[in-house]
């Protein structure tokens, strides 16, 4: 007689449900705010590597807006060299607000695709003003290798792409702060910058200006993707009805992310960028998510692309198991 115990198959944990949401991909081909040109063709790269196929695949409802229409350099005077193309890039965000505005009352989740990180002004006017009108606020995750806080006073290059986030805290240029007529559009308590590495030492002094809370590369090396993010989400949670997900591609190491607008090296690894979303998923807080900086000119068979079609999946939900 065999005394030997049965052994017993482990038990496979569930695997939690992703909830089905309504999402709209918006198209913001711009390239205005930055002297490298080739992220106008960011949105059609994210498109080509599968972005709506893929989410579908995850149990989501995917419509596409197509492109917002947009100025072309090449066309329109650069204007005051503090601050190029202002006007061009203030009329393409306040179309672009609409636009998002419109996909909230709908029901729906923007799904915003750059062009330059300048397109973050209209995107987080379009949410804040959605739910100003429900008395309420938003928060805001700003994930970037820059802090994109400088103003036309402070700008060494007078790259709008460099300024949203000074826009979006009210600091300025004054056209881009003022879209729908209120500001700051995010109160600085509730406006985190995770992950930079190459700040311009003007914009220290607008940081402090603002009071925005700030994680640096050092801040993930020392304590951990994990700790930053979670304090980064309650952080931008506090009090509102959620945040807003600006994520800038050259957040990561250009190792994994080479076709970048303005790549910097010592990023955030596959990995770790990886971890920041699926945590931003458990947490199911996310109003609105946008990924910019795509520059497929300078990427690698469209790499970068694809990276961010993956992180755009885990910020919805996907997972290992």
């Amino acid at each position: 007689m065999n005394d030997t115990p049965k052994q017993e198959k482990p038990v496979r944990p569930v695997v939690p449900y992703i909830v089905p949401k309504k999402i709209r991909v918006i198209g913001i081909p711009l390239d205005l705010g930055q002297s490298r040109r080739g992220v106008d063709m960011g949105p059609s790269a994210v498109r080509v590597a599968g972005l709506e196929a893929r989410l579908e695949a995850l149990g989501h409802i995917v419509e596409d807006a197509g492109n917002v229409s947009v100025a072309i350099a090449e066309q329109k005077k650069e204007g005051d060299a503090h601050a190029k193309y202002l006007k061009e890039i203030t009329a393409t965000c306040t179309k672009h607000a609409e636009l998002v505005l419109k996909t909230l009352e709908a029901g729906k989740v923007p799904v915003v695709l750059g062009g330059d990180h300048s397109v973050a002004a209209g995107t987080v006017a379009g949410v804040a003003e959605f739910y100003r009108r429900q008395e309420q606020k938003i928060g805001l995750v700003w994930i970037d290798a820059h802090s994109d806080i400088n103003t036309p006073a402070t700008s060494p290059s007078g790259n709008v792409h460099g300024m949203p986030l000074a826009a979006i805290m009210g600091l300025g240029p004054p056209e881009l702060s003022n879209i729908y007529g209120f500001s700051p559009k995010v109160l600085p308590e509730n406006c985190v910058i995770v992950g930079v590495r190459d700040v311009d030492a003007s914009e220290k002094e607008n940081i402090r200006r603002a009071g925005v809370e700030v994680f640096t590369m050092r801040d993930i090396d020392e304590r951990g993707m994990r700790v930053v993010m979670e304090e980064a989400l309650r952080m931008a949670g506090r009090g509102t009805a959620g945040y807003h997900i600006s994520l800038d591609m050259d957040w990561i190491d250009p190792e994994d992310a080479p076709g970048v607008g303005t790549p910097v090296r010592g990023g955030a690894t596959y990995r770790e960028a990886h971890l920041a979303m699926e945590i931003i998923a458990d947490h199911a807080r996310m109003l609105s998510f946008e990924i910019v900086e795509v520059n497929p000119v300078i990427d690698e068979h469209n790499r970068t692309a694809d990276l961010a079609v993956e992180l755009t999946l885990s910020a919805f939900g996907k997972k290992i198991l």
